[in-house]
């Protein structure tokens, strides 16, 4: 049996390099997120489908973090562990960027729509590709008495990413000057070239954790983690050559054996996801709808389809509202990155759980109160870089997103920061992925439920579907007292 060996404790710099690609792909994905409901609508996609087609993103995530997890838990090379996977996913997630916006050009080939759908699939399985290895990553490189840091760090990361990608549209329209609407079946100009932009950042940021971090060597790291490099060499060579069907019944044996704080998380895991899911869907059509005015009608492709024509006010209010959506939604990140500053020390103080179900509470609260701010008086507002006219409830809207923020700083770091000293050192990432199921599958559920529940249950409008989250949300709040955090 090895000795365990002391894991040295990282400088700062080394813990934040670690995570800084994180930024770049959170940049895309916080691109993707503010602005897909947005191409997919213009591209011609109705309110009730809008779910459907995000259901790509959690289907990619359940099928490929998993393999990725497993797959990096084997590899040694001359990159190291997980890096190799990162820089893959990066690449082509960046391709995916490129050419999504870019769907009304390919219209020969197949419908935009459908292009658009097929880019959204490229772009999260290449997210889910990096998303993993970055989990497992600090679980790797950081020491037990660092992990709060750790992945505090990768909280602050992901949310100045979200910030900058979510608001980057709204800037190139008010700084730059580019076009914010489009015409029917066309893509905004200020969007297309913020996803050329998202893909720079995106392989840059990776490419710096890639260059600036290296990884510990088999025998090094195994000594970390008390085990002995031979015997996981030797067992993981006899998995290797062990038939499929084997494989598939063990790795359903893992899900079936994993530990039992992962079993507790994955019930907050879902009301939180379940929720989020909604707010990425939704929260384009619910503010305008809601702030803006625009009837239920002008999201019914049937209607636009018969009129032919869409007035040119209807066309400016959404182009609008969804950069208004970016700012909200970079708003929340930002409120997010100030509070992952002090997570790690309000855990460390107050502990885990605390900490995890005082931040859900203030999420869903903030979602339900969604419905309070009404006010369509307009307003101009001075964001330092820019003045614009919005609605009075739009801005007022900014408040609960410091609950959103705040919930979703919680959720991007704790349950992590919970499970990680629970794994074995040899399946961190196979147990890594499947943990990816806990997100996935009530995302899945969501969509499947969330678009129905808006038709059928709220006539379409959206903005009952947010209050919907928040309860979601208070449920997993209640869901967190029940998890038994031992090292919290």
């Amino acid at each position: 049996m090895s000795t365990q060996q002391p894991q040295p404790e990282l400088k700062f710099w080394q813990v934040w390099n670690v995570s800084f690609g994180f930024l770049g792909v959170q940049f895309g994905f916080a691109l993707q997120n503010a602005n897909v409901s947005r191409i997919l609508s213009d591209l011609g996609a109705d309110l009730h489908s809008l779910s459907l087609f995000w259901l790509v993103a959690p289907i990619m995530g359940l099928l490929v973090q998993p393999l990725v997890g497993a797959a990096s838990d084997r590899t040694w090379n001359g990159l190291g562990r997980r890096r190799p996977f990162i820089l893959a996913g990066a690449i082509a997630a960046a391709i995916g960027m490129l050419l999504m916006p870019n769907a009304p050009l390919f219209v020969a080939f197949m419908a935009p729509m459908l292009f658009g759908a097929l880019m959204l699939a490229l772009m999260d399985a290449s997210f889910n590709v990096c998303f993993q290895p970055f989990r497992a990553l600090v679980s790797d490189m950081v020491p037990a008495s660092q992990r709060n840091i750790g992945y505090s760090i990768q909280s602050l990361l992901i949310n100045i990413g979200a910030v900058v990608g979510s608001i980057l549209p709204f800037l190139l329209t008010n700084i730059i000057g580019l076009d914010n609407t489009a015409e029917k079946g066309g893509v905004a100009q200020s969007v297309v070239w913020a996803f050329y932009i998202g893909a720079t950042v995106l392989l840059g940021t990776v490419l710096w954790t890639v260059l600036r971090t290296k990884e510990y060597a088999p025998k090094e790291y195994y000594g970390y983690k008390g085990m002995d490099a031979k015997k996981v060499s030797a067992a993981q060579a006899v998995d290797k050559a062990k038939p499929m069907g084997q494989k598939l019944t063990e790795f359903f044996s893992l899900v079936k054996t994993m530990p039992t704080i992962m079993r507790q998380l994955a019930v907050v895991q879902f009301f939180s996801w379940f929720a989020l899911f909604i707010m990425w869907v939704y929260t384009m059509p619910a503010i305008t709808q809601h702030i803006w005015a625009v009837d239920i009608k002008w999201f019914d492709p049937d209607y636009l389809n018969a009129i032919g024509q869409v007035p040119q006010h209807i066309i400016d209010a959404k182009g609008a509202a969804g950069d208004w959506v970016g700012i909200l939604f970079a708003a929340y990140s930002v409120f997010a990155a100030v509070f992952s500053v002090f997570l790690a020390r309000l855990a460390d103080t107050l502990g885990r759980k605390t900490v995890y179900a005082g931040a859900l509470v203030l999420g869903g609260l903030s979602y339900m109160s969604f419905m309070l701010f009404t006010d369509l008086t307009p307003i101009n507002v001075d964001l330092l870089i820019t003045q614009v006219t919005v609605p009075a409830g739009a801005v007022n809207l900014l408040l609960p997103m410091i609950g959103v923020g705040i919930a979703w700083a919680a959720i991007l770091a704790m349950p992590y920061a919970m499970l990680a000293g629970a794994l074995p050192a040899d399946k961190t990432g196979v147990y890594m992925g499947i943990f990816n199921f806990t997100i996935a599958i009530p995302q899945i559920v969501s969509g499947l439920l969330s678009g129905w529940i808006l038709s059928s249950v709220f006539d379409n409008n959206a903005s009952y579907i947010i209050v919907v989250a928040g309860v979601s949300m208070l449920c997993g709040a209640v869901a967190v007292l029940f998890v038994n955090d031992k090292n919290s």
